[in-house]
């Protein structure tokens, strides 16, 4: 209140206590004390009007003081994060600097889950529930090419290769805002009823093969074997959403990914010569082709959507010679488990009678062990927390998104426990959402207001769940 209404007040204030000394010692104490209790009333009340602005639209005052606090230092870890960026089970200066962070708190991290994944607790000075946060930390294989002053120069080994490295998901945020919600649950612990555990997990894009890694590894080590919570949340940047806004659903939100990988093999000859041999690559085109009418003729999208994508391709190493074989590998997206199990007869349907047609052989296999189960948001946990999402940007600003073709290794989490994932506004405003480079693009842009909404959001559903607005879900 440094603006005019401030300097008004104060001159108020300060007129009438003046004008109150002299006219008390003239006799008529009455009035002049009368008009000094409704200036200092009236100051009062307009100090008071940000905190019932914040009680009105319910965000909590302590969540306002502690994104103030730690807004700058939650941006500089962000940057830092960025610049270091680390692939999948490689995350080794992340979980350090994770570490390290957390014990300055004053917390004992426990650090090596699933490689390099980073848990700590957060004892509530009072009883409780049981809650988890969920950050990944994890960077991709992409060159950056966004042009900020920290942008990644980091390279890396990837399949044989060597490529740039990339947080081009967002997850250096997510990793950021987990750190500052819980310096912000540590500075107020001692008035915090229950416990919260934080999770800092590797490898949510996928461990390389034949590693294992993620969200299934880290409960695989006992994650929830002596701290079972009653709630999980998670929250994940997206390109596809406005900065400061909010997108969350109950029920299905992203869904099951399964990976898979054909080789179809043939016999080896001379180009000039085809007769001579089996030709793997024609019968692979015709394979890749015929696959397509999988979802768009076999599948029932009226049910739930789904995806079949190759997204690699690799055979032979000269341009006259056809080799004897072909390897292709790829992705298939479902929602329903009835159509996830169908896709995978029909893919194998398709890979072995193709190639029988051409004379080659096609061995298929999905790795439905290294798949994630679709991200279901529990629907009654969703709907008690989502006027704490509305009270940090406004009831406006948070709605319900499509299904979403992207999966999350979250799901994994909330198979265990009633889980809520909801998604934070990334792009910024007067850029289109729908044209913007989207998550894993080397030109993913964050808007760093999305630290902002996240670091609040996250904190006050976490106090909001803790103190009693939420309850265990079925």
């Amino acid at each position: 209140m440094t603006d005019g209404t401030g300097a008004k007040t104060g001159s108020g204030a300060g007129g009438s206590r003046g004008g109150g000394v002299a006219l008390h010692s003239a006799g008529t104490p009455f009035v002049v004390e009368i008009a000094m209790r409704r200036s200092l009333l009236l100051s009062a009340l307009l100090l008071a009007l940000p905190a019932l602005a914040h009680a009105q639209d319910g965000q909590r005052p302590e969540v306002t003081a502690a994104a103030q606090r730690l807004q700058a230092k939650v941006v500089e870890w962000r940057r830092d994060f960025h610049q270091h960026p680390e692939l999948s089970n490689r995350e080794e200066r992340t979980s350090a600097e994770v570490a390290k962070r957390l014990r300055a708190m004053g917390l004992k991290p426990k650090t090596g889950i699933a490689h390099h994944g980073v848990v700590a607790i957060i004892e509530g000075g009072k009883p409780g529930p049981k809650i988890a946060l969920r950050a990944d930390m994890d960077a991709l294989p992409v060159t950056e090419q966004t042009g900020l002053p920290f942008e990644s120069k980091a390279t890396a080994q990837y399949r044989g290769q060597t490529v740039g490295v990339m947080h081009a998901c967002g997850h250096d945020a997510h990793t950021a805002t987990l750190l500052g919600v819980a310096e912000a649950l540590v500075a107020m612990k001692k008035d915090l009823p229950g416990q919260v555990m934080l999770i800092f997990q590797p490898s949510e894009e996928g461990a390389p093969p034949p590693e294992e890694g993620g969200a299934a590894l880290m409960l695989k080590e006992g994650l929830f074997a002596d701290f079972k919570p009653e709630a999980v949340f998670g929250l994940h940047v997206f390109s596809s959403v406005q900065a400061g806004q909010i997108a969350v659903r109950g029920g299905p939100l992203m869904a099951a990914s399964d990976r898979f990988g054909i080789k179809v093999i043939g016999r080896q000859t001379h180009g000039s010569a085809p007769w001579n041999g089996v030709d793997p690559i024609v019968a692979t085109a015709d394979l890749v082709g015929t696959a397509q009418t999988i979802v768009s003729r076999r599948a029932n999208l009226s049910k739930q959507p789904a995806v079949l994508t190759f997204g690699a391709i690799n055979g032979g190493i000269r341009y006259n010679i056809i080799p004897d074989e072909v390897e292709m590998v790829g992705t298939i997206r479902t929602f329903d488990e009835g159509m996830r199990q169908q896709i995978f007869a029909d893919l194998r349907n398709v890979a072995e009678h193709t190639a029988a047609a051409h004379g080659a052989k096609a061995v298929t296999e999905i790795y439905e062990a290294d798949g994630n189960p679709a991200t279901v948001n529990n629907p009654a946990l969703t709907a008690k927390m989502l006027p704490s999402l509305q009270a940090v940007v406004g009831k406006d600003n948070v709605y319900e998104p499509p299904l979403q073709m992207g999966a999350e290794d979250f799901s994994l989490y909330a198979k265990e426990v009633p889980g809520m994932f909801f998604f934070v506004g990334s792009t910024s405003v007067g850029i289109d959402p729908a044209t913007a480079p989207a998550n894993h693009s080397p030109k993913f842009l964050l808007d760093e207001k999305a630290l902002d909404v996240g670091l609040r959001a996250l904190l006050q559903v976490s106090l909001d769940y803790l103190h009693g607005a939420g309850t265990p879900a079925g």
